[in-house]
């Protein structure tokens, strides 16, 4: 743990001596424009006397904390280089051309005259980002990187503790980075991580996906680079056999099963929609689980969209512009609003349709929509989202669906082309191959240390987990990301003390909040017992989630692509050539 923690020192110092002799360079660089750092530079603030200081601590700062993100991957120096380039143009959009301009109560102008006029500015912070980070990499790849860590060959035939851990979403990764931070110098460990995806999807930007906000792979992070020292395997779990301790997996690289033998087994496998035996539901309804959900979503309604441009019969058209989304908790909230701002953006390309031609809405089984935040925030998302027109059927359920319909349970029939289900998911059923104990809902039941009780060697984590929550009467603990991320880290730190022969420690966390985004710039957030709305909700949460994306690589493309949000409209390209026809032979339906 020592060296660990001098580990993580170093990064961060090798950030902060990459951050400063950058900054000198920008300075220098700027001064050679005969220009101000007070125009363009960091700090905003004139490259003399003090103000050259405050420039260079501001650019060491950044540096450092640059190095607290930062997680290397040998053999990257070009990558490294090009990520250094995105963040300088990152600080630039949000330096002098947004905080500034605020700072002296001036609106932003992203205008392509102010920014040519800023372009030496540009070059200059390009060039910081560039020597920040290509700087990092090179001290920490010669200094303080992979030469001084296990290579993920290294697998001693004498370690006789083997953590496996199934499913790659949040719970499974933070508990595998747990494990990897904490065991890298031991050879008693052998850490596996099985996923069907070899990427840990960032779910809460899904709807972003969906409305072409944000590009697919941006909220996707690869687990071999997150995990570089964890053996991984990408592959399906057939069986869990806990008597055996062993697990069954079918890798996508061979065409047989392997068996996968372990000493202690996470179980991260999540949750899958659960459409409650409707009828067409499982064939019909689109769902929003998946990076090729979301993808789908937005081929479909883009398809409907060109057919819809075409079409003379009114009553066609109609069909093919209503959208219906069934649930109104975070998931369905956010799909709507997306959808809703993705029509608006695009609308201008199809001149054949008008702004009342689209149909959006949404069904909630509740009196309201959003139960898991306040009545107060309920009604003003209600209240806004029905100023734009998304109609909402509350207090109604779905009762079936069909091609070309929805039918809910008063026997009212939307004609529709698109629609989405976010209103139940239920745990991976293959939680019903383990021994251990379930509840009604098919979650394995664990007790505080998050350990099965009546099964040696099982933990378990995530939605498909009954935990239970201390700081909430022992009630169990929300399906929540925040939630998973530290019940990863939790699950870890109590399967080395089990190792280690130490105490275990109860999950303990007390929730900070929730937050939604409803499109147009606006949001709800209620944060640590406060209540938040409108624009300064919806710039709290893309700061928070931005902030939770693994990877600086990753947050600088997500910011870059919300910048240009800003400026351009949305895509409307499509890379498929289906037709977006609602149905079961729709190669873009996603169920």
């Amino acid at each position: 743990m020592r060296y660990l923690a001098i580990l993580a020192h170093r990064e961060v110092l090798f950030g902060g001596l990459a951050g400063l002799l950058a900054g000198v360079v920008f300075a220098l660089a700027m001064q050679a424009e005969q220009m101000r750092v007070e125009v363009t530079g960091l700090a905003g603030v004139s490259t003399s006397g003090a103000g050259l200081v405050v420039h260079l601590a501001l650019a060491t700062l950044i540096g450092a904390v640059v190095g607290m993100q930062y997680r290397h991957e040998p053999g990257s120096y070009a990558a490294q280089i090009t990520l250094g380039v995105t963040f300088g143009l990152l600080g630039w959009i949000l330096g002098p051309l947004t905080i500034r301009p605020l700072a002296e109560g001036q609106i932003p102008d992203w205008s392509i005259a102010v920014a040519s006029a800023g372009f030496p500015s540009l070059m200059g912070h390009m060039l910081y980002g560039a020597l920040t980070i290509g700087g990092l990499y090179w001290a920490v790849d010669r200094w303080g990187g992979g030469a001084m860590l296990a290579r993920p060959g290294e697998r001693a035939e004498d370690r006789v503790q083997r953590i496996v851990v199934l499913g790659g979403g949040f719970g499974g990764m933070s508990a595998a980075q747990t494990l990897e931070r904490m065991t890298q110098r031991r050879r008693d460990l052998d850490v596996t991580l099985v996923s069907q995806s070899n990427f840990l999807l960032f779910t809460p930007m899904l709807a972003e996906v969906a409305s072409s906000a944000l590009e697919a792979q941006h909220i996707a992070a690869p687990i071999r680079a997150a995990c570089p020292f964890t053996n991984f395997i990408h592959g399906d779990v057939e069986r869990i056999d806990t008597e055996k301790r062993q697990v069954l997996v079918h890798s996508r690289r061979s065409a047989e099963p392997q068996t996968v033998p372990y000493d202690h087994l996470v179980l991260a496998m999540g949750s899958v929609p659960n459409f409650y035996g409707l009828p067409g539901l499982a064939e019909h309804a689109i769902t929003l689980k998946t990076l090729e959900d979301a993808v789908g979503l937005r081929h479909r309604v883009l398809s409907q969209l060109e057919r819809a441009d075409h079409e003379t019969d009114v009553e066609v058209r109609q069909r093919l512009l209503t959208f219906v989304v069934a649930g109104g908790g975070f998931a369905g909230a956010e799909t709507i609003a997306e959808l809703f701002d993705l029509v608006s953006s695009v609308r201008r390309y199809y001149q054949n349709l008008g702004p009342a031609d689209a149909r959006f809405v949404l069904v909630h089984s509740r009196d309201r929509i959003l139960p898991e935040l306040s009545a107060e925030l309920g009604a003003y998302a209600l209240e806004k989202l029905s100023a734009r027109g998304i109609a909402f059927r509350l207090g109604r359920r779905v009762a079936a669906a069909a091609d070309g319909s929805v039918t809910l349970d008063d026997d009212t029939v939307i004609a529709c082309e698109t629609f989405v289900w976010t209103a139940g998911n239920q745990p991976n059923p293959l939680l019903k191959t383990t021994g251990a104990e379930k509840n009604r809902a098919g979650q394995v039941v664990v007790d505080a240390t998050l350990a099965a009780a009546d099964t040696p060697g099982l933990w378990a984590v995530g939605d498909g987990a009954q935990i239970p929550d201390l700081t909430n009467e022992g009630r169990p603990c929300p399906p929540t990301a925040q939630h998973a991320l530290r019940q990863g880290k939790r699950v870890a730190q109590n399967i080395l003390a089990t190792i280690d022969g130490r105490t275990l420690k109860p999950f303990r966390y007390p929730a900070t909040g929730s937050l939604v985004g409803l499109g147009h710039r606006t949001a709800a957030a209620e944060l640590w017992g406060h209540k938040f709305s409108g624009l300064l909700a919806w710039f709290m949460w893309r700061t928070i989630y931005l902030s939770k994306l693994p990877g600086l690589e990753r947050k600088s493309r997500v910011a870059l692509d919300w910048a240009l949000d800003l400026v351009f409209p949305r895509d409307i390209v499509l890379t498929t050539a289906a037709d977006g026809r609602f149905g079961s032979d729709d190669p873009e339906r996603k169920s």
